[in-house]
């Protein structure tokens, strides 16, 4: 039986699940949360422990079809301009909120296009930051980098302001594809900000490739794959293109018939991956990959591995703090959600608010469900007993979708030494196993991408 025959029964084929950046996922946010909640959630962090920052910036000069993430497209400066300026009132409003001054352990900002900003923003806003918190010396920045938007005098500014990792989208270096999907980017240019950016300090990068793409086939993705490698990243995801035109309009510029279907699409990953493992790399949770002394490795060899929204990290901090239009926290207390219009956002800020206006509270069951999807998606592997000492005879809340999942997946899933464990081969159920566990995805009505 080949590859195909034995996952059809599954399902695979034909599923639509949650990534699972989050549980429960965000269309299950209530607009019950604002900034009330959010000033509560905060006074009860634990003064000592060291947060996490979040900054989005949600505008972009080209819209690039493929892309699902809240953006906007500008062609002046001036909207930049004005979103900066709330943004760092924004900042000094969390700053206040949290009552006194406080460590941050990592800084991303994310887009959108933060490689929009002016050289003399980057150091206005990096300056900002470190006004209203204590920066830790070892404290990891990364910033997600549009080499089409960005130039020399931009990255010293961004390594001035300690930038210490950089990350490159990339998708497919195919011009058929870019033109597909509308995103020129060349090798060469890419290569070009590459080298610049390691000679101005920042010797850890990331790159994102994207399988599932219109007109991808297998030797395409082959070589666009090899001139990733030949860029020499510490860290590379492996997404899968997530085709949904009723969350982003823009997708309906890409040719849904140009598509690969659920079998191709494997055949993509399936391959990707043999490279990327081929050339040395680790694989990390479903869609991640690391040179084997990349501290997101060692943290998948150590089981430390986390799962948020910005997909896997080594980010051991509790608190994951939001900062911008659209941008989500993550809180020992639950999820909260700023206001994702950015009218509706400055309007907020300016008026002296936080600009939090969804979240979730977290029940002492979503935390057992979560901490089991995280895990598996993790680890591809959830050890009960851990589980059991963190929430106690709640665990058995999931006994039943144990079960479930056992008689579904056998040939995949199996008990090994107290460990629920997931078979090599079984890796592209990883999504689809778990929403066995995910108890809002019974009779929910929110649409979800594929599951491979």
């Amino acid at each position: 039986m080949d590859r195909i025959e034995q996952l059809e029964p599954t399902g695979l084929f034909g599923a639509n699940v949650p990534r699972y950046t989050s549980y429960p996922t965000a269309p299950h946010f209530s607009d019950a949360f604002g900034a009330a909640e959010a000033g509560r959630w905060l006074a009860e962090l634990p003064g000592r422990e060291p947060l996490s920052l979040y900054l989005h910036i949600p505008f972009c000069e080209r819209l690039c079809w493929f892309c699902a993430c809240r953006t906007q497209g500008v062609r002046n400066p001036e909207p930049v301009a004005r979103y900066l300026e709330v943004l760092k009132a924004e900042i000094g409003l969390l700053a206040a909120a949290l009552g006194e001054r406080r460590k941050v352990a990592r800084i991303h900002w994310g887009g959108g296009t933060p490689t929009i900003l002016s050289p003399t923003q980057i150091i206005d806003l990096t300056g900002t930051l470190r006004r209203n918190f204590d920066i830790a010396p070892d404290a990891e920045f990364s910033v997600e980098i549009d080499p089409t938007a960005v130039d020399e005098a931009k990255i010293d500014a961004l390594a001035l302001g300690g930038m210490t990792r950089a990350s490159i989208g990339i998708q497919d270096f195919d011009p058929a594809i870019q033109r597909a999907i509308g995103r020129a980017q060349s090798f060469d240019l890419t290569a070009r900000v590459v080298r610049q950016l390691r000679a101005a300090g920042i010797v850890s990068l990331n790159t994102d490739i994207v399988y599932g793409l219109p007109g991808q086939t297998l030797d395409g993705i082959r070589a666009s794959t090899e001139a990733v490698l030949s860029l020499d990243p510490d860290r590379v995801a492996l997404f899968g293109y997530a085709h949904v035109p009723w969350i982003a309009k823009r997708q309906r510029m890409i040719d849904a018939d140009t598509l690969p279907g659920p079998q191709a699409r494997l055949a993509l990953v399936e391959q990707t991956e043999t490279q990327f493992v081929r050339a040395g790399y680790q694989a990390l949770g479903i869609d991640h990959f690391a040179r084997p002394g990349d501290s997101m490795a060692l943290a998948a060899r150590q089981g430390r591995l986390r799962r948020n929204f910005q997909g896997y990290t080594d980010d051991n901090c509790e608190a994951l703090i939001g900062l911008g239009a659209s941008s989500i926290w993550k809180l020992p207390g639950g999820y909260l959600q700023n206001a994702p219009a950015t009218a509706h956002y400055a309007g907020r800020v300016q008026a002296g608010h936080l600009a939090v206006t969804k979240g979730y509270a977290l029940s002492l069951e979503d935390r057992v469900r979560a901490a089991f999807i995280e895990r598996f998606l993790c680890d591809m592997s959830v050890e009960l007993g851990a589980l059991e000492k963190e929430f106690g005879s709640f665990v058995e809340l999931i006994r039943p979708d144990i079960n479930r999942a056992l008689d579904r997946f056998g040939h995949w899933l199996y008990w090994h030494r107290g460990q629920l464990r997931l078979s090599p081969d079984g890796k592209p159920l990883a999504r689809l196993i778990a929403s066995e566990f995910d108890a809002f995805l019974r009779g929910g009505t929110a649409r979800h991408s594929q599951a491979i």
